[in-house]
């Protein structure tokens, strides 16, 4: 005597259409949010040379602080503290309003690393005020990158 088994209709009606949407949803989403967390990577800035410099990746907690100090010559008539800007995610900050920045972005994140990227004519002093406002909110582990002579 044989035994019937009933599979029942259940997997005939599972359509995986919606399934392969939701995929494919999702892969667009984590595409679109990885560029975005690039952005702070490819501000167009030249970088000052070191022989010993390697290529700049990001870990996950970084925060990048590009520096960018208009020379007198570029802006004629501005104040110099009004001629230094400081970006975090694509936002330009004075210097109170980054040192509140990184407090923020300590206290989301207390494994937070800093990444200082300055323009390579820019005054050391104002990526020494970057620096500082790292050790004011408690960010000790920061770096300021520069880039691999050509040639």
């Amino acid at each position: 005597m044989t035994v019937k088994i009933d599979k029942g209709s259940a997997l005939e009606n599972l359509s995986l259409t919606p399934l392969i949407d939701i995929v494919f949803l999702l892969l667009i989403f984590f595409l679109v949010a990885t560029k975005f967390a690039e952005e702070e990577k490819q501000l167009d800035m030249p970088l000052p040379e070191a022989s010993e410099a390697k290529p700049l990746t990001s870990a996950p907690g970084e925060i990048f602080v590009n520096v960018l100090h208009v020379g007198a010559k570029e802006a004629p008539g501005i104040p110099d503290d009004q001629r230094l800007r400081y970006f975090v995610s694509g936002e330009m900050l004075n210097l109170r309003q980054l040192e509140h920045r990184m407090r923020q972005a300590k206290a989301d994140n207390p494994n937070r690393e800093a990444v200082i990227r300055a323009h390579k004519r820019c005054a050391i002093e104002y990526v020494v005020a970057a620096v500082n406002a790292c050790l004011k909110a408690k960010i000790r582990n920061y770096r300021i990158t520069t880039s691999q002579p050509k040639g």
